[in-house]
């Protein structure tokens, strides 16, 4: 492996074009970088640089080698601010916003995880609409967002993405428990629960009774996540959420996900954050953690894009901010 020394030497030589000049800026002896580059020349049997009259000019061997000393250089400063970050990962905080169904779910759950190996870390937990969750991390106010169908931004890095769909939400012992999936027309007996109007998810549903030719009158209108699972978990009333809205419901065999036949469309749940930001290594360690919650085995630090939705081992944990149900829209 080269010496960190001669990276330096060859790096600053063809930024500068000048031995001369790199050896001021690096205050070193010219003749001391120049011999270094000599030998590492012999070791590889080929010249790294053009010796003209006024000054050095890379070769294309000389090219190949700088892309990888600087990708290497680059690489190092990295991992020397993690372990610096790691130092002071003592203290701090994380604000991540969300949605209603999401944050009491998992991003509870992927929080609760976090700070128990890093108590020291405080994690705000934001509810809001898909456009504020864009504006906050635009404009700094948040470090992450987690939500359905996140608008492109320039300014935002989608660091993990999954497709999933609305669907049918009962109880264990609703007489449609027992079907893997639901024809929209055979929801029309039982008391069915609406998001109310403020809630994107109405529209979402609404439309898809509408396009079935299905005219009904909800039992209940609520612009309350929590409140759709309960009574959802009550008696034969049927909600119409996503597995992420239900995923704690769903581990304990509280509440049943059945698929909707030809009613819904894909919805994108996307975590983001902002673009070109000096990213903290406590949002990116939360980041890791909410992926793999989504995904068992997905990684956000991969940017791994999963084809439907797992959720495990979910578990209360966290605080969650009161705010605008987004619905979750």
């Amino acid at each position: 492996m080269l010496h960190s020394r001669l990276l330096h030497y060859i790096d600053e030589v063809a930024r500068l074009g000048s031995i001369r000049a790199a050896g001021a800026r690096l205050h070193v002896a010219p003749s001391a970088i120049n011999r270094q580059i000599l030998l590492l020349e012999a070791e590889l049997e080929q010249p790294l640089f053009e010796r003209l009259p006024r000054g050095m000019r890379l070769t294309p061997a000389g090219e190949a080698l700088v892309a990888h000393i600087r990708q290497t250089l680059r690489q190092y400063r990295e991992t020397v601010t993690d372990i610096r970050d790691l130092r002071a990962l003592g203290s701090g905080e994380v604000v991540i916003a969300t949605m209603t169904g999401l944050a009491s779910s998992v991003v509870a759950t992927a929080a609760a995880s976090f700070r128990a190996r890093h108590p020291q870390i405080r994690i705000s937990i934001r509810t809001m609409s898909t456009l504020d969750i864009v504006g906050a991390i635009e404009n700094s106010e948040a470090d992450l967002g987690l939500g359905f169908n996140i608008p492109a931004s320039a300014q935002l890095e989608v660091c993990w993405q999954m497709n999933t769909r609305l669907g049918v939400v009962v109880s264990p012992h609703h007489p449609l428990a027992p079907m893997d999936t639901v024809p929209l027309a055979q929801c029309t007996p039982f008391p069915l629960i609406f998001a109310d109007r403020s809630m994107v998810i109405h529209g979402i549903v609404a439309e898809a009774f509408t396009n079935a030719g299905l005219d009904i009158q909800p039992a209940f209108h609520t612009n309350s996540i929590e409140t759709m699972k309960r009574l959802a978990m009550s008696g034969e009333a049927i909600a119409f959420l996503s597995e992420f809205d239900i995923a704690e419901e769903l581990r304990d065999g509280r509440l049943l996900f059945r698929q909707v036949r030809d009613a819904f469309s894909l919805n994108i749940i996307s975590l983001v954050r902002r673009e070109k930001h000096a990213h903290g290594l406590a949002g990116f360690l939360l980041a890791d953690e909410i992926g793999k919650t989504l995904r068992p085995g997905a990684s956000a630090r991969d940017g791994g894009r999963g084809s439907g939705p797992a959720v495990e081992g979910l578990a209360e944990g966290a605080v969650v901010g009161e705010g605008q149900v987004a619905g979750d829209g």
